[in-house]
């Protein structure tokens, strides 16, 4: 089969992952309305195309903290890629960085943070952090992806709790004995309730700030208030994300909320957005919107799921190509 568009792989991985791997990646809160939403309000956007605008050479190139990428799609955080293929994220990591891209590695990956940057040395990649009960391993953690040259630290903060997700509770989800997060075995292996830390505040920023010189991205801002407060707490780029729709349902669409984060900031940190892009035209509907760059998430699993990291640089190289095509198309 011919694989020409995202929803390919999407078929392909719904039909040949595991019921439980599938469920989990797909998996959103309560009855899944923000996840949908998030696809459906990209198709609510209309262009004002423009003509004879001599569009034979197209530069689709952009920088995100000063690193050039190849375009302005990188790879948002996601556990457990080992559900997707054996290689998990160390395949991730090779396929961003044979794009020029930047990836999020996940603190819940499948691999260690050491086995990610020895499997593809020299590329862009920045460290999802959830802050845990236990501070000092969360200080371990920041303090090695940054001696392993991971050059942003991504803090994520809509997860006090997890969300409810329906069909993992019934499937009583859980990794496979031959898994494990790798990052955390050792220093969590005594932890006997949730390691998230509910009480994390945008206090926390100054402490993550005494810990490394990485710039600090936060990730799951969607209202002008906490846009405001984060640019108040120093850090230098935003993530307009929901978390796919996985924690608090009848949450706004990112690509909605977008519009009021650009407009808080003002052009004093970067944005960027995630969260139901299925085409280049969405990229390029983000990208007019005020998005510096997006994060895809579960389209990258699929492309794992289908060939491994050959898998998601051709889900990768696709978006390319359609957002290419619609700059042009759109004058």
């Amino acid at each position: 089969m011919a694989m020409v568009c995202l929803s390919d792989f999407e078929a392909f991985a719904k039909k040949y992952l595991p019921k439980i791997a599938w469920d989990y990646f797909a998996a959103g809160a309560d009855d899944c309305t923000t996840r949908d939403e998030n696809i459906l309000a990209y198709r609510r956007i209309r262009f004002r195309p423009r003509m004879l605008r001599d569009v034979s050479v197209i530069d689709i190139r952009t920088k995100i903290l000063g690193s050039e990428i190849s375009f302005p799609v990188g790879i948002a955080p996601t556990g457990f890629h080992q559900l997707a293929w054996h290689e998990g994220e160390k395949s991730t990591a090779r396929a961003a960085r044979a794009m020029n891209t930047c990836y999020i590695a996940s603190t819940y990956s499948t691999c260690t943070l050491e086995e990610i940057s020895a499997a593809a040395p020299g590329g862009l990649r920045w460290f999802q952090l959830y802050i845990h009960r236990n501070r000092a391993a969360s200080q371990q953690l920041v303090q090695r992806a940054e001696a392993l040259g991971f050059q942003g630290l991504v803090l994520t903060a809509d997860l006090p709790y997890t969300g409810k997700r329906r069909d993992d509770v019934r499937n009583g989800f859980r990794l496979p004995p031959h898994m494990k997060v790798k990052n955390l075995e050792r220093a969590f292996e005594v932890c006997k309730m949730s390691p998230l830390d509910p009480s994390v505040t945008w206090n926390d920023i100054y402490w993550l700030r005494s810990l490394t010189r990485l710039p600090i991205i936060i990730k799951g801002i969607l209202t002008r208030e906490d846009a405001e407060l984060a640019v108040r707490h120093g850090v230098q780029g935003i993530i307009v994300s929901n978390h796919g729709g996985r924690q608090l349902d009848e949450g706004p669409a990112t690509i909605d909320a977008l519009v009021e984060v650009v407009e808080a900031v003002r052009g004093r940190v970067e944005v960027y957005v995630d969260g139901g892009i299925r085409k280049g035209s969405d990229v390029l509907k983000a990208l007019a919107l005020g998005a510096k760059c997006v994060f895809i998430g579960r389209p990258a699993l699929w492309g794992l799921a289908y060939k491994g990291e050959e898998g998601l640089q051709d889900v990768l190289r696709i978006l390319q190509d359609e957002f290419r095509l619609s700059m042009a198309l759109a004058g």
